[in-house]
């Protein structure tokens, strides 16, 4: 029972939160600059791991779906095929945005934990600065435009990094496999993917930010609070996945 009222308790007091944060600037300025500062902590710092996981996953998922693929009666062009929907539909929206949990999250909760305790956060509320819309509104931003992005780069280095082992190895034939990225391609599964990792990307930064901006003492409550950042994003990304999948497909 004290579970459910805390639940109910912290469901509230975010969705107060969110109300604080989308509250219109004082001046739009100063954000403008902020908003640039996320692009590169949330954005271009984070592309360098999309590339990287991206590319071995669509090697790993050609070698196992060419593995696997041994029934003859199952045309060869289904292994490319099949890696390609894999990586469309979880890999480059739901793998990546967990993936991202891990390192976006932690590193939002962890700031603003500890802008919290150094009280640089009472310091722009005595400003007469809406504190949550200045630093949280930029990270929403950001993510909102940058996880769109992401998916789409992974889907096309995770196809390139298959691509790759079909033609150095011999799991399957290059133009077979070639074929079978063609095969019964179906343009709203990329629209699907994209929008899942947008509203991914939301709740990520959203509780994420929601963790650290109410941490509450030293600097060993700053890193729990990213661990539990990083626990209750995946969390919801899951739960979210299962949703969304049963309302898109």
């Amino acid at each position: 029972m004290r579970h459910l009222l805390d639940f109910f308790f912290h469901l509230g007091k975010f969705f107060a939160f969110l109300g604080k944060v989308f509250s219109k600037p004082e001046k739009a300025k100063p954000y403008y600059a902020q908003i640039i500062r996320e692009f590169d902590k949330i954005g271009l710092n984070s592309i360098p791991i999309v590339l990287i996981i991206s590319l071995f996953m669509g090697a790993v998922i050609t070698l196992q779906a060419a593995i696997n693929f041994t029934n003859p009666i199952i045309p060869k062009d289904f292994i490319g095929y099949g890696a390609r929907d894999s990586i469309i539909l979880e890999f480059s929206s739901t793998m990546v945005s967990l993936i991202l949990a891990g390192k976006i999250g932690s590193n939002i909760a962890s700031e603003l934990g500890t802008m919290r305790i150094t009280q640089q956060i009472d310091a722009l509320e005595i400003m007469g600065v809406n504190s949550a819309g200045y630093l949280v509104l930029p990270k929403l931003i950001a993510a909102l435009i940058f996880f769109p992005l992401f998916c789409v780069l992974s889907i096309f280095v995770g196809i390139i990094g298959g691509w790759l082992i079909a033609y150095f190895t011999d799991v399957v034939n290059i133009k077979i496999f070639e074929n079978g990225l063609r095969l019964y391609f179906e343009p709203s599964y990329i629209t699907y993917s994209i929008t899942k990792t947008t509203i991914f990307g939301f709740i990520l930064a959203s509780i994420s930010s929601y963790q650290g901006y109410y941490v509450q003492g030293g600097s060993v409550d700053v890193g729990k609070s990213s661990t539990k950042a990083v626990v209750i994003s995946s969390i919801f990304i899951l739960l979210f996945n299962v949703i969304l999948t049963q309302l898109l497909l």
